[in-house]
């Protein structure tokens, strides 16, 4: 009899083992230290797993055991003091203030924690893990660019079904919005939204998210492909630069001229922002966009192709760009060594040997990059002598292939022309950004000084990660709205930002011409140019940033105090 108690007794100590921990886990004490020990077993191994992969290690342990609080925005004048809250950095101006104002997701981010707030994680996720039951379809159109080359538009689509939920879901948000309709919602002019992916093409679900919220907010929402990325046919043999803006700016007009009653805006992933900058500067004023935005930018190209970056994601990026070229390899034997691009281990190596003449020389049986040949182009040119005449003036320099990795920067550096900026762009960053170098780097002194850029610098938030921290982790309870809660900081951000800059140029042109505003100036400046549109195209300076400029005369010292700026920029097109 005492074997068979002691037989059950075995039996059914497992279940009352787990009965007395379910028991002591209702202890709130008890549920604390329970989560606070599994985070540190659970950190200790990404530790390790981190210097496996050498990974770089975000090394302050405050990002994963510091409760999530209630950060606030600091404008600030390049400090870098450490905060929760985002940075924002910025020459003090009325769209400034007007943003502070009036953005609210600017002030009021809770930004994840270790885990899901760990930059190689939200890599991870952002790449591989897209939102669910998503029924967002794009429709592609091809463009015939004046070179004989094709890129690519993904225009996104949506059963009614779906644009109806959306609206009626977004319609009851906006009310605790700060303040206002969504951009172009409920109007018969929609805006649309441009979205420029990284360089070496492809949507991500992190785009695939924004595009998403976009549509529900009212955006026409078109994507851009770059030639020879993402399923787009190359026509011709040349590639897109780094920070070539050629195609972007026929891409952009022909959207324009398809909606040309639409207010038109852009945002760009990662590198995708080199050729967004390098339009934004080659445009100036007759730029047909209002407002862009750049997602963990690239601000400074040459510095980020020679920086080092962690192994695993320089093989990959470098894997995925020699995988492009190889599909067309047979193609490019008459024009480019081939072998001796994809044996390159380095992404400069490879970028050099695909755009710059000095590369080409090494060899002995040396052949004309890509960047200056076409389709009707013989093997051995090094000149536009067989490009038609119109191609070869709409290609001006860039017919030529650079001399070396120094000139080639020269033309490609997406702040090459800061000072023609004529449009508010805003830049998020973030100071845990694995794909960037440091964020010592950013040209502070560019946010502080022009008025049309906008840095928001934030302590973690990784590469287009910027994942908001959910309720339920900072012991709060649910709302019912599960996008808002557990979305992407970033998106959020960019999207409110376009309607808040509208509602600005919408004030601005209210109190008419006698207010040096910037819509006032920003339409003057388009008509100047547009009646001087038969001007020669000028030479591109080598890369410069914006100088600080003396105070004009007739800005009084009430608007310095104040910080107000007046809009006020030369017209050089």
């Amino acid at each position: 009899m005492a074997s068979f108690v002691r037989d059950c007794l075995f039996c059914l100590l497992p279940s009352l083992l787990l009965l007395l921990l379910s028991l002591t886990l209702r202890w709130p004490r008890a549920r604390c230290w329970t989560r606070l020990a599994v985070k540190a077993a659970g950190w200790r191994l990404w530790v390790i797993i981190c210097l496996i992969l050498e990974l770089p290690l975000d090394r302050n342990t405050r990002t994963w055991t510091k409760e999530a609080g209630s950060p606030d925005t600091d404008v600030l004048s390049g400090s870098g003091q450490a905060s929760d809250g985002p940075k924002l950095i910025c020459k003090p101006t009325a769209l400034a203030n007007y943003l502070l104002r009036h953005c609210g997701s600017l002030v009021r981010p809770r930004l994840a924690s270790w885990p899901r707030g760990d930059p190689h994680l939200q890599i991870l996720s952002s790449m591989l893990c897209g939102q669910q039951g998503d029924t967002l379809q794009f429709t592609r159109d091809h463009l015939l660019l004046r070179d004989g080359g094709i890129v690519a538009l993904d225009w996104a689509v949506g059963t009614r079904l779906v644009e109806a939920a959306g609206r009626k879901r977004w319609d009851g948000r906006k009310e605790h919005q700060s303040g206002g309709k969504a951009l172009g919602c409920f109007t018969t002019t929609p805006p649309v939204l441009l979205v420029i992916p990284q360089s070496w093409g492809g949507m991500t679900p992190h785009l695939k998210v924004l595009c998403h919220q976009a549509v529900r907010q009212g955006f026409y929402v078109v994507v851009f492909h770059a030639r020879g990325t993402a399923g787009c046919p190359l026509t011709t043999a040349r590639l897109t630069e780094f920070g070539d803006p050629i195609d972007l700016e026929q891409v952009v007009a022909f959207v324009h001229s398809r909606h040309p009653s639409s207010v038109l805006v852009a945002v760009s992933e990662g590198s995708g922002s080199g050729i967004l900058l390098s339009y934004l500067g080659e445009s100036g004023s007759s730029s047909h966009l209002t407002a862009a935005a750049a997602i963990s930018p690239v601000l400074l190209g040459q510095l980020w192709f020679e920086t080092a970056m962690p192994p695993i994601y320089h093989w990959g990026v470098l894997l995925h760009r020699k995988l492009q070229l190889s599909r067309y390899a047979s193609s490019f034997r008459g024009v480019l060594d081939v072998d001796r691009a994809l044996r390159c281990s380095s992404l400069r190596d490879f970028e050099e040997t695909l755009f710059c003449s000095s590369a080409q020389l090494q060899h002995k049986d040396p052949r004309p990059p890509i960047s200056s040949l076409n389709s009707g182009l013989s093997s051995g040119s090094h000149s536009p002598q067989g490009l038609a005449p119109s191609v070869a003036w709409a290609l001006g320099d860039r017919a030529y292939p650079a001399n070396n990795w120094d000139s080639y920067w020269e033309r490609n550096e997406p702040l090459r022309d800061a000072d023609e900026v004529a449009v508010p762009v805003l830049c998020i960053c973030s100071q845990d950004d694995p794909l960037l170098p440091p964020a010592s780097t950013l040209p502070v002194s560019l946010f502080q000084s022009n008025p049309y850029f906008l840095l928001v610098l934030t302590d973690r938030g990784g590469h287009c990660g910027f994942a908001l921290e959910n309720r339920e982790e900072i012991g709060g309870e649910r709302t019912g709205n599960k996008e808002a809660e557990d979305g992407n900081w970033s998106l959020i951000v960019v999207l409110e930002y376009f309607r808040v800059v509208a509602d600005f140029l919408k004030g601005e042109e209210r109190d008419g011409a006698s207010r040096s505003g910037l819509l006032g100036e920003y339409i003057q400046a388009g008509q100047r140019s547009r009646t001087n549109n038969t001007a020669p195209p000028r030479r591109r300076r080598a890369p410069m940033m914006r100088r600080p400029r003396p105070q004009a005369p007739e800005e009084s010292s009430a608007d310095a105090e104040e910080g107000n700026f007046t809009w006020k920029r030369s017209y050089t097109r």
